[in-house]
């Protein structure tokens, strides 16, 4: 390939002035495009535009003739992420843009594996296990082992086995480090037997996708020389989110070159739940011998007076290498702060905000609510119901996590890897046919026993007493498979068409229809599937294989498939908010014992992370921030009265306006009843006892009443017709015809309309 515009741009390197192209960007900006050479951290503010810096830079790399674009690496966190900044990349550098690797930690490690991991014995087919294929084989062994599932929840031993890899600490060596501790002993034994599950069945979860990465350039020497020279700059956003492992990855490729740059901000480090070590962004400058810091302060997102707010909490914090944001941006509105007399008046009060803002010219995609705990969701979601309110919830029930979804899958990933032992065992019996539990619990005995895969134990049945009986319904299973690999092999079907074929095959569609219920949503969800092969063999042409689709599908998160276009609220909890944006953002349950947790009192130093948490919700918003709390909250089954939010108090009385009810109790326990409570010593808390909440009485319920064939007039969705409503209990359920909305349902005490 001709790469055009660099060699234009090192043909014409004396007579032009490649750095005038950049002169849209900010100072500190532009140092940071032209420091190419050596070890670089960009410390990059919430809003400071670090994306547009880290593609001007690889362009200013790609233009200067530094290297060829396949010699850069940039890793992100998210596929949604790599995907934006590979389009932007591309924009910037037409030729030779698309050549740039661009891509998560976990696809760029599958990538590599794919290549070498058979010299750690893996096959190119390796099967990727998300968290629900781990609970399901750890409920396995767990059985196996004659553990109690009750004392050692499948979730708590996910994450000992977790941190465990974090370390790169095999089995062998965390059952050593035992000593006297039994519970960790059983667990080790777990994690013993879990490896062995994974590599009889050629898989890895996410975390041995790292450490096999790094496992195979340890041991091959070949191999990270190889990517070494391969790589003459590396690049890394968020990299305040790393782990050990991570650390350790990109370490050993820049090794040779010495050109890292790391992109991050440790003012929204908020991940160490999933080992991220806030210490790799800390202690930059020891690692990398002489390294520069570069700072990025002017903000482009949010209002002065959100910055002022956000800028006043964090610097609470201590162990923070210090930074101040500005902005150039209007003061914007005062921060609002409510007080509701309970979760469900919160509810009612963000969901009439959120109607009056779009009657007054807003899109319902303009409004994100975030939380500090799922649980908090429903109240939010019934509310936003009732109201008519358009929205989605990201960290809710994925699409791939859909029961018809997950067995048409794992039908396609038995083809590309059969000795991927969960996912056949979903399968095997799905339609049914004949084949128990008992008669695979054997199977899997005697494949464990034998050190082999499940499908290597049931292709050759005939030669196990123990499985007689089943010797020929196993072999028309894997007639069934091997004829739909020979068809994937022979190249003469596309993915849709090979998944079509296991469709008809398996007769999957009749099976929904007469053994499950809602069988027409999930006819849907399972063509949905086809639609989403379909946009990927598009967008991927003649890379587009089955593996790819599959690894594709393995890495996703809930956040890719964010659609910031659909005009839709937004629920999230505050994790999964970070990297994006919103003009207005509702941040609920600001008590101390919601946000902070109650773990701050048992380990304080998780203050520190609960404040980057709160300052990652804050910045999140670009004109409009709303803190909302409670009198009293009914949480996992009690009721709590908490003292309001340390992180509230911080926020200087200048930059907020308050409402609600006025009586709200600052410290102390309430007496009485079966209510919980959170006490607080005054010395550690910081509520601003200035701000005094003015008084505004709860959202009242519509007193209209409504029936079929009433013409309405809703503020937001305009004139309309009922044309159903049906009684339950002290509400009623309206279907309306809108003039120009369409159909919308809506109980009649929340939905405030005129009869016209």
């Amino acid at each position: 390939m001709c790469y055009n515009l660099i060699l234009v741009y090192m043909e014409k390197g004396n007579s032009m002035d490649i750095k005038d192209n950049f002169r849209h960007m900010n100072n500190m900006q532009q140092k940071a495009v032209f420091c190419t050479e050596g070890p670089l951290l960009i410390l990059a503010g919430a809003g400071s535009g670090k994306t547009t810096v880290l593609v001007n830079r690889i362009a200013y790399i790609l233009q200067s003739g530094l290297c060829m674009p396949w010699q850069i690496l940039a890793i992100t966190f998210t596929n949604k992420a790599a995907g934006e900044l590979k389009e932007r990349i591309c924009k910037a550098v037409p030729e030779g843009g698309e050549d740039i690797w661009a891509a998560t930690f976990h696809s760029t490690c599958a990538r590599i594996l794919r290549r070498y991991g058979d010299r750690i014995g893996y096959s190119s087919h390796f099967t990727v296990y998300d968290t629900a294929d781990q609970k399901s084989l750890l409920k396995k062994i767990l059985k196996q082992l004659n553990i109690d599932e009750k004392h050692n929840s499948v979730k708590s031993i996910i994450a000992e086995i977790s941190k465990a890899k974090d370390k790169m600490q095999t089995p062998e060596e965390m059952l050593k480090s035992c000593g006297d501790d039994f519970r960790r002993e059983k667990i080790a034994k777990v994690y013993q037997l879990y490896q062995s599950e994974l590599k009889n069945s050629d898989a890895m979860d996410f975390d041995d996708m790292l450490c096999n990465t790094v496992k195979l350039l340890e041991e091959n020497p070949d191999v990270l020389g190889y990517y070494q020279n391969l790589f003459k700059y590396i690049m890394v956003d968020e990299y305040q989110d790393t782990n050990k492992v991570q650390y350790k990855f990109v370490a050993m490729l820049a090794e040779k070159s010495k050109n890292i740059c790391v992109v991050g901000d440790d003012d929204q480090s908020i991940y160490k739940f999933r080992g991220a070590t806030i210490e790799n962004i800390l202690s930059f400058e020891k690692s990398f011998k002489n390294a520069k810091v570069i700072r990025l302060e002017q903000n482009y997102r949010s209002t002065k007076t959100i910055l002022s707010a956000a800028n006043k909490v964090i610097e609470n914090n201590t162990a923070r290498k210090g930074k101040t944001l500005w902005t150039e941006n209007e003061k914007g509105k005062k921060i609002h702060i409510h007080t509701a007399l309970s979760e469900r008046e919160e509810a009612s009060y963000i969901a009439q905000q959120v109607l009056d803002g779009v009657a007054s010219g807003r899109k319902f995609s303009d409004y994100a609510v975030l939380y500090r705990m799922n649980a908090q969701s429903n109240a939010i979601e019934s509310a936003f119901a009732r109201s008519g309110i358009p929205h989605r919830i990201i960290g809710g029930h994925r699409f791939y996590d859909r029961e018809e979804i997950k067995d048409m899958t794992a039908y396609l990933r038995v083809i590309d890897n059969p000795n991927d032992n969960v996912r056949l065992s979903r399968v095997i019996n799905v339609p049914k046919r004949g084949i128990g539990k008992t008669t695979m619990d054997r199977a899997g005995e005697l494949a464990a026993l034998n050190g082999i895969s499940v499908y290597d134990v049931i292709k050759n049945a005939e030669n196990y007493p123990e499985l007689s009986r089943a010797v020929k319904k196993f072999k028309e299973f894997v007639e069934l498979v091997e004829g739909f690999r020979e068809a994937e092999s022979s190249g003469d079907y596309s993915l849709a068409e090979l998944y079509e074929l296991v469709l008809e095959h398996t007769d999957y569609r009749k099976y929904l229809q007469t053994e499950k219920e809602n069988s027409d949503v999930r006819i849907e969800n399972i063509e949905e599937l086809k639609s989403n092969i379909i946009k990927f063999e598009e967008e991927y042409g003649e890379e587009a294989s089955l593996s790819a689709f599959l690894e594709d599908i393995s890495l996703q998160t809930d956040i890719d498939n964010y659609d910031a276009d659909a005009d839709t609220a937004v629920m999230m909890t505050l994790h999964s908010a970070k990297g994006l944006e919103f003009p207005v953002v509702f941040i609920a349950g600001m008590e101390e014992g919601v946000f902070p947790g109650v773990s701050i009192y048992s380990n304080p130093d998780e203050l520190n992370e609960e404040r980057r948490l709160a300052y990652v919700g804050i910045t999140r918003a670009k004109e409009e921030l709303y803190l909302t709390k409670t009198k009293s909250r009914m949480l996992f089954g009690s009721t709590t009265h908490n003292a309001p939010s340390r992180f509230v108090g911080e926020i200087p009385e200048e930059y907020v306006q308050t409402s609600g009810d006025r009586g709200f109790s600052s410290f102390g326990s309430v007496q009485g009843g079966s209510s919980n409570s959170v006490a607080i010593p005054k010395s550690s808390y910081n509520f601003n006892p200035n701000i005094a909440p003015a008084f505004k009485k709860p959202i009242s319920k519509s007193t209209n009443t409504y029936k079929v064939g009433d013409n309405v007039l809703h503020k937001v969705f305009g004139k309309g017709m009922i044309v159903k409503a049906e009684k339950m209990g002290s509400d009623t359920m309206l279907e309306i015809v809108f003039e120009t909305k369409g159909t919308k349902t809506l109980m009649a005490n929340f939905s405030k309309m005129e009869k016209i």
